[in-house]
């Protein structure tokens, strides 16, 4: 049994302050996002558990997964994304689920390549949907971690989730 906490976590007070930020300054685009619906429900909800998937976070898991379920994921296509993987879900998802992962692997930093990529299939509008997206699940991910460590130190390594021990 590891003593250690493997998950990722903030690793300065800058860095939930900057994805904060962006937030903010795109709350507009975020609305525009939701009223548009261009990220539906269900496809919003396979992106989160992509990312949740490399982040690791039990709350977003828990979440999410309660989510997903409502808006009609399939528990087939939430167990395989949580698990990384995206051979249940539709085809024409598949591209951003994939970005979706390297984006959050990349610390959402993805390679250009991938974002023209992101871009070119589904449109520059909603690509920058997708991005937005990412980002919002990234802040409570890494804000889970976060407090999940802090619980794990203050408990001195004792207070860990089954996946961890």
């Amino acid at each position: 049994m590891a003593d250690r906490f493997n998950k990722s976590t903030y690793q300065s007070w800058r860095q939930p302050v900057v994805d904060i930020c962006f937030l903010a300054k795109n709350a507009r685009l975020i609305t525009r996002i939701s009223k548009k619906r261009l990220v539906l429900p269900a496809f919003r909800e396979r992106l989160m558990l992509a990312v949740i998937a490399v982040y690791r976070c039990r709350f977003c898991s828990w979440a999410h997964t309660r989510e997903a379920l409502r808006s009609g994921v399939s528990g087939a296509e939430i167990t395989d994304l949580l698990h990384g993987s995206v051979g249940n879900c539709p085809q024409q998802e598949v591209i951003a689920l994939l970005y979706a992962q390297h984006w959050a692997e990349s610390d959402a930093n993805p390679d250009p390549a991938s974002a023209q990529t992101l871009a070119e299939t589904y449109g520059s509008e909603k690509a920058e949907a997708i991005n937005v997206v990412l980002r919002m699940i990234r802040v409570g991910n890494l804000m889970g971690n976060s407090w999940d460590y802090l619980l794990y130190k203050m408990s001195g390594g004792k207070w860990r989730t089954r996946t961890e021990a």
